[in-house]
């Protein structure tokens, strides 16, 4: 299964967020952008609706930025997953409306790739985004050869 940019990029707005919650001053769009190497129009789009989720507190204006309106412990990465995923369907037959093949009467791949996918989201639903990132008081950097293991705690 293939998360779309826009899961991943949700969970990177998220990491950085709950990375920098102890620091006295917000993140903001540009910083994140710029950190990740991402368009700053799509993260704006991004923002607005982790914020429309009540996942984000915006602040607009000088001094403005973005923080975590709950604490990490509350937020669950199989829900921001299932939030934002459009279409678990990993096969044609998963959905009648578009089943074509011939062989589902008697087909167990249907039933397995079922099985992965729900085994596939019980893995994130046991994590939140508290565990996925180790708060700092700085600005979070990452050298762009190792983007997404820096905050993960992954040494490069």
């Amino acid at each position: 299964m293939r998360l779309t940019q826009w899961t991943d990029y949700t969970l990177r707005v998220l990491m950085y967020c709950a990375a920098s919650q102890e620091r006295e001053l917000p993140v903001t769009i540009t910083e994140i952008a710029d950190s990740h190497g991402i368009s700053r129009s799509h993260l704006t789009k991004i923002v607005q609706q982790l914020g429309a989720q009540g996942l984000l507190e915006t602040t607009r204006g000088r001094g403005g930025g973005l923080r975590l309106r709950k604490p990490a412990r509350d937020i669950n990465i199989g829900a921001i997953v299932r939030e934002t995923e459009s279409d678990f369907t990993m096969v044609e037959c998963f959905d009648p409306s578009t089943n074509q093949c011939g062989l589902n009467p008697s087909c167990k791949l249907k039933g397995l790739l079922q099985n992965a996918t729900a085994s596939y989201l019980a893995v994130l639903d046991a994590v939140t985004l508290e565990e996925l990132v180790t708060p700092t008081r700085s600005t979070v950097t990452m050298p762009s050869s190792k983007k997404g293991f820096a905050l993960l705690g992954i040494p490069g």
